[in-house]
């Protein structure tokens, strides 16, 4: 049985395009992808890996590098929009975002472990916390069978740097910095601007009753 990817990948990506682009273009990259189903039938449960790839390398040729990287980046921050509103319990939120950044950093990235399994696909997911956070996907599907002459897992980077922005420290940024698909043996994200001397309450009260916003 094939693996299978969240519909967020999916959803949050058609949506994007066509505020961004329009609907007509949004329907023809989904067309150009044989995701015409999708197009009938949005999806409610977890696709096969091979929609999200076959989407994604689509959006790459309608769009060329540039723009397509920019609308995957804007879907990835949707999907963690949308996380942080019906995934992630107001708990863990409080949690995560009182704590101090190193420590947030942990709870959330073993959170993220934990659910690999629904946006790596096939893939493998490892992180590690030095200097700065590290976050690496063996085998993405993103990457998977395509060779760019710049990183293309930009969906990964915009779902990363939301959830980091929201609840650890709203400066993060999440860069891909080697990809399989320009010839690297993994894909490799680095999430910067994270303080660890801070502590978050306001975030904290903010993540149980609404909106996420770190403090400065």
């Amino acid at each position: 049985m094939s693996a299978r990817i969240g519909p967020n990948a999916i959803l949050q990506l058609a949506g994007v395009l066509a505020r961004e682009a329009g609907a007509d273009a949004a329907h023809a990259v989904l067309l150009a992808a044989g995701l015409r189903h999708h197009l009938d039938a949005p999806p409610t449960s977890m696709v096969p890996e091979e929609d999200v790839i076959a989407l994604y390398a689509a959006l790459g040729t309608a769009m060329g590098p540039t723009r397509a990287a920019a609308l995957a980046r804007a879907a990835g921050l949707a999907t963690a929009e949308y996380l942080l509103a019906h995934r992630i319990p107001a708990a863990a939120k409080w949690t995560i975002a009182v704590l101090p950044a190193r420590w947030g950093c942990r709870l959330l990235c073993g959170a993220i472990a934990r659910h690999a399994w629904t946006f790596v696909g096939g893939g493998a997911f490892e992180w590690r916390l030095g200097a700065d956070l590290e976050l690496t996907i063996r085998d993405s599907p993103f990457a998977r069978g395509r060779r760019t002459a710049s990183p293309v897992c930009d969906f990964y980077a915009g779902t990363f740097e939301g959830l980091f922005r929201a609840l650890i420290d709203r400066r993060a940024r999440a860069t891909e910095t080697q990809c399989a698909a320009t010839g690297a043996p993994v894909c490799r994200f680095t999430v910067e601007g994270l303080d660890a001397r801070r502590r978050r309450f306001a975030a904290a009260l903010s993540a149980t009753f609404g909106g996420v916003r770190a403090l400065d």
